[in-house]
């Protein structure tokens, strides 16, 4: 798929997973690395390098790195918005505008070589951990605005195979408690509200038990409502 001319300020559906379709999350604490990156490398400033000072077993900055830590946190100059993002085993799903001049490039760059260095420290591996590169389409019809942030939030319904059988409410549950989402924060249910930039969609959609109100009703008629925007699904 040949990549969109990235735009300040227009938004850009991104996804991409793990080489031949294998897992790039194999445990929670992984999610959580993952997460950290998104903040963490959503800054025009150059990244430390996460592998000397945080510790992927324990999940916290070592103590000898504290004052280094702290001496480098200066208030960050955002490269894009993240708008949304899902993470599955092996892939994710991000909703990004762009900020900066090649910010959405330097972000993604930057996220995929540091997670991926995190990983094949690790798991002792080598080579690449995603397949290939990026894939990333431009939002440009109100249709798709209105489709893509429901899509993107009930991607994590897959794993627990719901069907027609499968109430709203057990849908809706799971969602709400499924950790490596942005979805929980768009519903008033506090999960990671520093990573993502939520002022733009509560508006669009009117806030947010409105949008979870739109969830369900997305869900009643899911089918038709993915028809809407088969162009712009990257899976």
């Amino acid at each position: 798929m040949k990549k969109p001319i990235f735009v300040n300020n227009k938004i850009y559906h991104i996804y991409n997973r793990g080489v031949e379709k294998r897992k790039i999350f194999m445990n929670d604490k992984d999610y959580f690395r993952f997460i950290h990156d998104l903040f963490e490398f959503n800054d025009e400033a150059l990244s430390s390098n996460m592998n000397f000072y945080f510790n992927p077993e324990t999940m916290k900055v070592e103590s000898q790195y504290l004052d280094q830590l702290k001496e480098k946190k200066k208030p960050r100059k955002l490269l894009v918005e993240i708008l949304i993002f899902t993470l599955m085993p092996n892939h994710f799903h991000l909703l990004l505008m762009q900020k900066k001049e090649g910010g959405i490039v330097k972000f993604m760059q930057k996220l995929g070589t540091g997670y991926t260095n995190y990983f094949n420290k690790k798991y002792e591996r080598v080579g690449s951990l995603f397949q290939g590169r990026f894939k990333a389409v431009k939002i440009e019809e109100h249709a798709h605005i209105l489709h893509l942030p429901y899509y993107i939030h009930l991607n994590p319904l897959k794993l627990i195979n719901y069907g027609s059988s499968t109430s709203i409410v057990r849908q809706m549950k799971f969602l709400e408690n499924y950790r490596w989402s942005s979805f929980p924060d768009y519903v008033k249910k506090k999960n990671f509200p520093s990573v993502t930039q939520r002022e733009f969609l509560l508006d669009f959609f009117g806030g947010e038990e409105k949008y979870k109100k739109e969830t369900k009703d997305w869900l009643k008629d899911s089918q038709r409502n993915l028809e809407n925007m088969k162009d712009i699904i990257l899976e």
